[in-house]
């Protein structure tokens, strides 16, 4: 739903999120109100992060807020791939529900651009000097079940899956 599809929804009484939201919005007495994941509750004219809430406004893939899809209503807040990655580039780590291995996730690491002293190992891989800047581009990494990290590529199935969300940090 656009921004005018919400608006007349939330006129009708109904609840909003954006797929990745755990939080919602609602009409009350004719004003947007926001209720965020972290249960603060105000008037749409009164956030502090303006630009996003713009941007949220620009948006085309408003849905019903649920109990079922929404955290702060008991539910939790699946998306697709495309909100996991946009988490994932602003640092918040993701998983799957359907994923087998428990407590599996992934997070994206902003590499190393400018270029990191490589070490012994990596220098003798890449036939440098060690000590010599090793320039990385940003990837995604994922925890395994044997407690160590590697380098993540999404398979299809992950990329069509429906089931992302974010990770619990008490489960980290």
């Amino acid at each position: 739903m656009n921004f005018a599809e919400i608006l007349a929804y939330m006129k009708q009484g109904g609840k909003v999120k954006r797929p990745h939201w755990g939080g919602f919005w609602e009409m009350q007495d004719g004003t947007i109100i926001i209720h965020t994941k972290d249960g603060e509750v105000f008037d749409l004219f009164d956030t502090k992060m303006k630009e996003y809430t713009l941007d949220c406004m620009a948006a085309d893939d408003f849905i019903p807020a649920a109990d079922s899809n929404t955290p702060i209503l008991g539910g939790v807040a699946r998306m697709d791939f495309s909100h996991a990655l946009h988490l994932l580039k602003k640092g918040v780590p993701m998983t799957r529900e359907g994923w087998n291995g428990k407590g599996l996730f992934v997070v994206m690491q902003k590499g190393y651009p400018d270029g990191i002293p490589c070490n012994k190992q990596t220098a003798d891989a890449w036939g440098m000097e060690e000590g010599e800047l090793f320039k990385c581009e940003p990837y995604v990494q994922i925890n395994t079940v044997h407690g160590s990290h590697s380098m993540w590529v999404p398979s299809i199935t992950d990329l069509f899956a429906t089931d992302w969300v974010v990770k619990k940090e008490e489960e980290r």
